[in-house]
């Protein structure tokens, strides 16, 4: 994988992009929080610029007079680092660095940075390197001044040979090749893991929301999890599933998964297909919210972008607004068009057993009051029953018991030798 290219002595100007058909605000947004990435990257921003355009510039995205301006901005601060709010091609990068006389990124690439500088463990190592690895390929023309890497020698053999770039592809969808090979080992993996909770009818539940939300200080909330916490985007890459105990239901558990943001690269979707199942299966999204942000209704309009994206939508949801003791109270009122909704603070604990509530109520939503008998000589299997649904109530009979239980249809086809018809 390759290691973080931004080092923590890198000082860097940001430049915000954007079409005059564009709103102007979405743009200074868009570039406060390209701020925010480069500082979670480890880089120092001492400098912004911002350009609205009437169409992009085929060979620098920007202006020529926006390029003029870069320059000069790079000498006088001597930054090592421009970074661009927008995908560049491989073309443009080149054209920009050689104009402006430092290195220059664009926003996929600073992502993919920051993904490959908190990647622990080595299935998030192999997702980020494939990440990567995606996003290079495209970016590969005439790097390599159509050098030859190897050239032909003997009768017969005399020719062009193979050029260092295409030497280069070809080994890098070698690469891609074989982690995706080991990737679907882990992918098959968990498959295996939803497979048996399926098989005991443990609800489910996915903590999905924008960067930095509070998704994993909720987990530990929820489930006493003591899961590394910090006030950082994508401070989360790895799925954490952990058991939660609700009031008056079933044990169920809860995952959390790596924070979405605006324009989320491609090809960290397509890397981290595995990691997008845990979600994709649940049988509840928590859309955790960040109550406290400024832009709160721009990432919520994310997240619900990349929900149908994923094919979510009809998934049932509780919106979990996070953050309730550091926003500003008119804020709750503003949210009235989300519901079910909860406001809570991962932080203090304040509104947590509340959302327990809501979250059993909606887990019993699934389920449906059935009866039960069982004779005296099975009457064990009550246990079973109490481990897997919630018994309301029982009645004793002279030949054996009669259980009232909530169930989801699944769990009444495994138990149909019992119920009462």
């Amino acid at each position: 994988m390759n290691k973080a290219q931004i080092k923590s002595s890198d000082r860097a100007i940001v430049v915000g992009v954007g079409l005059k058909s564009e709103p102007t605000v979405e743009v200074k947004e868009n570039l406060f929080e390209l701020q925010e990435l480069v500082n979670a990257a480890g880089g120092e921003v001492i400098g912004s610029v911002l350009q609205i355009l009437q169409s992009w510039n085929p060979a620098t995205l920007i202006g020529s007079g926006k390029v003029e301006e870069l320059k000069e901005m790079v000498q006088s601060t001597q930054a090592q680092l421009v970074v661009v709010d927008h995908q560049l091609s491989g073309v443009q990068t080149r054209n920009l660095e050689s104009a402006i006389g430092c290195r220059v990124f664009d926003r996929n690439q600073l992502i993919l940075d920051i993904f490959a500088l908190r990647a622990q463990t080595f299935e998030g190592k192999l997702q980020v390197e494939l990440a990567q690895m995606l996003d290079q390929l495209p970016r590969m023309v005439d790097a390599w001044m159509g050098s030859l890497s190897r050239l032909g020698g003997g009768i017969g053999t005399r020719g062009p040979g193979e050029s260092a770039l295409e030497s280069d592809r070809r080994r890098i969808r070698e690469r891609v090749n074989q982690i995706r090979r080991k990737l679907e080992s882990v992918r098959k993996n968990r498959a295996q893991h939803r497979q048996s909770r399926r098989r005991h009818e443990v609800p489910s539940f996915a903590l999905i929301g924008y960067t930095n939300s509070g998704k994993s200080s909720l987990l530990n909330r929820l489930t006493g999890a003591q899961v590394l916490t910090k006030n950082q985007v994508f401070a989360t890459l790895d799925p954490t599933t952990r058991k939660v105990f609700l009031p008056d239901g079933p044990p169920a558990v809860v995952t959390d998964t790596v924070g979405f943001i605006r324009k989320l690269p491609a090809q960290l979707i397509d890397a981290f297909k595995a990691t997008l199942e845990e979600s994709a299966e649940a049988d509840v999204l928590l859309h955790v919210v960040d109550l406290s942000s400024p832009n709160m209704k721009r990432q919520v309009e994310v997240v619900d972008e990349l929900i149908e994206e994923f094919g979510w939508q009809h998934k049932k949801m509780i919106y979990v607004f996070n953050k309730v003791d550091a926003a500003p109270m008119e804020r709750q009122f503003q949210v009235h068009g989300f519901a079910p909704r909860v406001f809570v603070s991962a932080l203090s604990g304040q509104g947590i057993e509340g959302l327990k509530k809501l979250m059993a109520e909606v887990i019993g939503d699934l389920q449906q009051d059935v009866e039960l008998y069982f004779p005296h000589r099975e009457e064990y299997r009550i246990f079973d029953l109490s481990r897997e649904s919630k018994i309301v109530r029982r009645e004793a009979g002279s030949e054996g018991v009669v259980c009232y239980a909530q169930m989801t249809p699944s769990l009444m086809n495994r138990w149909r030798d019992y119920l009462v018809k």
